[in-house]
């Protein structure tokens, strides 16, 4: 009968214990996440305030970044702060539901990104290869319909998620090796069979991270063939110059998070603080680097600074 209790255990909470064999260094790890969460706020903010009320920037490219900025500080809410207490103040308890909820989150958000990041492949597609065409192709109700796209797509690939982890058991172990709910990381720590949630994570990590990073590859194979053709050296400058903001997120945004999938799944060799820590990257990095690279190397973003600060 003990045996029965058991196996049909599921915790009210679970433990979040940080990164194992860094506890010590958990306090100074914090003080760069903290930076990186402040300039994650300020950035993706400042993009929102300078981009959203000025209708000249109401144009396909620049409602990509609103969106990007808007699915940032989400994901960066959505786990940065309970990382941060967790380091800080030792506030390792997460509600077990508190926990689905983050973990929905995180991985839909992260599909969401995904789709906003193709999409942006396809505008600037678009607009090196058929600039005459361009605003007939993507008008501004395109992209809401894109916008709209990208969050059923994130949320129907993830609603199943939450569902498959109630159905399992954890037979008195609740303590998740991560600094936050990570899907692979609260299956693993289950006592009865996860097939299904494997192979769950599994598909949906191809349908989403390998679709969408073979048509994003199409797509600049397509572009660095019609900039070939083009012949001023001047032009072919400019035509790159606009897509190397968004190959430099692309790189941020997707090696980090390729890194922790295969290492959940090959990786039984790489040190669990190693993995935990590209985890965190990949929550940490892309959502403050995509307003600098952003506005850095958009001239247009970068005169609107301007124009604010001399007004100021």
């Amino acid at each position: 009968m003990s045996t029965q209790n058991e196996t049909f255990y599921q915790p009210d909470h679970f433990i979040l214990i940080g990164i194992p064999g860094l506890e010590v260094a958990e306090f100074w790890i914090s003080i760069p996440m903290c930076l990186m969460y402040i300039l994650t706020i300020l950035g993706n903010s400042a993009m929102l305030l300078l981009i959203l009320p000025q209708e000249t920037f109401h144009k396909p490219m620049y409602l990509f970044l609103s969106m990007l900025s808007i699915i940032d500080l989400v994901a960066s809410a959505t786990t940065t702060p309970k990382i941060l207490s967790i380091f800080w103040f030792d506030d390792k308890e997460i509600d077990f539901n508190a926990c689905l909820v983050q973990l929905f989150l995180i991985h839909a958000l992260t599909m969401m990104e995904s789709t906003v990041l193709l999409a942006m492949a396809f505008d600037r597609y678009v607009a090196i290869c058929y600039p005459l065409r361009y605003t007939s192709i993507l008008p501004n109700s395109m992209i809401a319909k894109i916008g709209v796209v990208a969050i059923i797509r994130g949320s129907i690939f993830m609603a199943p998620a939450p569902f498959l982890i109630r159905r399992l058991s954890y037979c008195r172990n609740n303590v998740i090796s991560h600094t936050y709910c990570e899907h692979m990381a609260v299956v693993k720590i289950a006592c009865t069979s996860t097939t299904i949630n494997q192979v769950y994570g599994l598909t949906v990590a191809l349908l989403v991270i390998a679709v969408d990073t073979t048509c994003i590859t199409v797509s600049y194979s397509a572009i660095v063939r019609a900039v070939i053709r083009l012949s001023s050296m001047e032009a072919r400058h400019k035509a790159l110059g606009t897509c190397a903001p968004h190959i430099c997120v692309i790189l941020i945004s997707y090696v980090p998070a390729l890194f922790s999938f295969f290492a959940h799944r090959f990786g039984h060799n790489i040190p669990l603080h190693i993995h935990i820590i590209f985890a965190n990257l990949y929550i940490l990095i892309p959502p403050m680097c995509n307003p600098i690279i952003y506005g850095a190397r958009t001239k247009e973003i970068r005169k609107r600074i301007i124009v604010i600060f001399h007004k100021s």
